[in-house]
């Protein structure tokens, strides 16, 4: 077995024996840069119907080899350190020895569950798949090809007339909107989802090509299963993923959601990255510090920041700067002493940053969201 790849079984079996206790959550970061593997636990009231406790999300997929936009000669991109798994066949082989984890402590709880472990390598062990952008860092058609065709694939609109075009998966969503017009989560629980599952995208609407933009993966759990710092009992949870950055102010309609929505997690990157002098790419540090306090979310952890090994013509335009987190409180504090900052948003969230946890994981390592 591959270091990376012992690394991420060790991880995910750390994880998911800690999750088992808890019920909650399980996040792992299978290379270095911005594809996420999130393990939801089915509700309680569920897991009667179900042989597996988890349901396991793919976020952005792109494992191996160069990916390259318009033509090679003008972009092109390898990862600077090697995925902790390079296969989707071996990433299901790992996922399928965290299942047998959990069949064993079922069965240790409650022998009467022993149909329930079934010793079953070819298993698929991804429900589902979510692409963000067409971009082929997030949507990578040969790492894709390689997942099972009946695996459903929820993508955004240009992402999913692309994979459409492949003749492979059955089953392409297009990601609909979630806005302070119709805030109802649940609108996004589209076939074959779970009904307690919905996945969205929040938008700039001055933004046309939706660059600067997130995935809202919202899923209520049950009362039993819910964060302890969920605000009401009734509240439901959300995982906003962001990549490039989303500008902080649209995500205040989240606390119109309907059913209520707490913010269990943030992804969102720490560098800023401009193509000078045309566009901003990734938004950085300084907006993730505002868009953490917006959406009050418990996690902060950070995405999309490998500096990878790049070529082509954009290579030479591409400008990074390395925020750190500190920077970013540090730049927040100036300005707000300055009376710069003062928005009520920031008040709003009856959290200070002493209540959130920030979270770099490197390749392979999991978190538990509790």
């Amino acid at each position: 077995m591959e270091p990376t790849t012992s690394q991420l079984v060790d991880a995910l079996s750390e994880s998911i024996e800690r999750a088992l206790k808890t019920h909650r959550p399980v996040l792992t970061h299978l290379n270095a840069d911005t594809t996420w593997l999130l393990q939801l636990p089915n509700p309680l009231d569920t897991q009667s119907t179900s042989k597996r406790s988890r349901y396991n999300i793919i976020i952005d997929p792109w494992f191996r080899g160069p990916q390259s936009d318009v033509a090679a000669w003008f972009s092109t991109q390898w990862h600077s350190i090697e995925s902790s798994v390079q296969t989707v066949p071996e990433l299901n082989e790992q996922l399928h020895k965290v299942h047998e984890i959990e069949a064993r402590y079922r069965m240790n709880r409650d022998p009467r569950k022993i149909s329930n472990v079934v010793d079953n390598e070819t298993e698929q062990y991804i429900d589902a798949i979510i692409i963000s952008h067409e971009f082929t860092d997030h949507c990578n058609k040969n790492t894709l090809l390689e997942f099972h065709s009946e695996t459903p694939v929820f993508a955004t609109g240009p992402a999913a007339k692309l994979i459409r075009s492949w003749n492979h998966f059955k089953v392409v969503q297009t990601i609909p909107p979630f806005s302070s017009e119709d805030p109802d989560w649940r609108k996004g629980s589209l076939q074959p989802l779970p009904h307690w599952l919905g996945i969205s995208r929040i938008t700039t609407k001055s933004d046309a090509l939706y660059y600067h933009s997130a995935i809202l993966i919202a899923f209520d759990l049950g009362t039993n299963s819910r964060s302890k710092y969920a605000r009401i009992n009734d509240e439901a949870e959300g995982i906003i993923y962001t990549p490039h950055g989303i500008h902080a102010q649209d995500l205040s309609h989240l606390r119109c959601a309907t059913p209520p929505l707490s913010t269990l997690a943030l992804l969102h990157g720490l560098h800023d990255i401009s193509l000078n002098p045309f566009k901003q790419l990734n938004l950085g540090a300084h907006n993730g510090l505002k868009a953490q306090r917006i959406c009050g979310a418990r996690y902060w952890i950070s995405t999309h920041d490998e500096v990878k090994k790049g070529g082509g013509l954009v290579a030479s335009f591409l400008r990074r700067k390395v925020i750190t987190l500190q920077d970013a409180m540090l730049k927040a504090e100036a300005e707000e002493a300055q009376g710069k900052e003062r928005d009520n948003d920031h008040a709003d969230s009856n959290k200070t940053f002493a209540d959130v946890t920030f979270a770099e994981l490197h390749n392979g390592e999991s978190i538990l969201l509790i």
